[in-house]
């Protein structure tokens, strides 16, 4: 079995991972681009450690100039086994207040300028994203929100927006009419590249604001975002700390299996060139 390492995508406010030991950053290159920063390495409580400040340091990639697949190839590349992907995002009830975190388990994907998958021209496949994070890795994040004393709801819905603009009053309506928890403009296509790349993942959300829905709170503002996420980053960084120290077997999940019957190109197929791209994530299977 390979070894634990633990994945961290820094989202808006989280640039860096505090208490990091022989922490070091390094460049990893990928055949899918750019990724967004060089990667931070280290150990936290006993366990290997890899951090991404997704928006790069000084926040210089907007959700839609994000490399997605870039990224979660670099973690792919660096041993990262689990991930758990940081990211503010819109509370659509009135019971999600800002300062609330949210354990997504599904996802509605409306974000339509990303590359969404690692797979196309010369080598398909088709991976099941019905259940797309870990719940093993959800239980242990859970639990880590509670024994912080941490306001985190578990499970949920988190529509995925383009961005970078904020929704509509008519879009935030809409999407409160479909059952949506929390809104935000990141977690996508990470949930589905992670699956691909057979990682264990989940998210941990941050409502920062009511969306626009909330008339009473008037329309999102920049400054209370960042005001709201500032005042609730140690708590991110803590609880992703105390699951450090508790990160489950990577078993009972679909995670680390997922390509095992989703690969349909014939083998003898698939070009030289793509065969290299694609050997952190699908080498096993050739």
């Amino acid at each position: 079995m390979a070894k634990t390492v633990l994945g961290i995508i820094g989202g808006s406010g989280v640039y860096d991972i505090s208490g990091l030991e022989d922490a070091r950053w390094q460049r990893v290159d990928s055949p899918w681009g750019e990724v967004s920063d060089e990667l931070l390495f280290g150990r936290l409580s006993g366990v290997e450690m890899v951090f991404l400040p997704r928006h790069g340091r000084g926040h210089v990639h907007s959700p839609s100039s994000i490399n997605y697949r870039a990224n979660i190839d670099a973690l792919k590349r660096a041993g990262c086994t689990d991930i758990i992907s940081v990211s503010a995002c819109g509370s659509l009830r009135e019971d999600l207040p800002p300062g609330h975190f949210v354990l997504a388990d599904q996802f509605i994907d409306r974000t339509h300028a990303r590359e969404k998958s690692f797979f196309g021209r010369g080598f398909v496949a088709h991976v099941s994203l019905a259940h797309p994070v870990c719940p093993g890795l959800v239980s242990a994040l859970a639990e880590s929100a509670r024994e912080e004393g941490i306001p985190c709801k578990r499970g949920g819905t988190y529509l995925a927006m383009e961005g970078p603009q904020f929704s509509t009053l008519a879009e935030s309506k809409l999407y409160r009419s479909w059952g949506c928890d929390v809104i935000g403009m990141t977690a996508m296509p990470e949930a589905k590249l992670a699956r691909e790349a057979e990682l264990c993942f989940a998210t941990l959300a941050l409502a920062t604001d009511y969306d626009c829905w909330n008339t009473a709170h008037g329309e999102v503002r920049i400054e209370d975002v960042i005001r709201v996420l500032q005042a609730n980053v140690d708590l991110a960084q803590r609880t992703v700390a105390r699951l450090a120290a508790a990160l489950p077997e990577r078993k009972g999940c679909p995670c680390p299996t997922a390509l095992e019957h989703a690969i349909v190109t014939d083998r003898a197929m698939i070009p030289p060139a793509v065969r290299t791209a694609l050997a952190p994530i699908a080498g096993r299977y050739l």
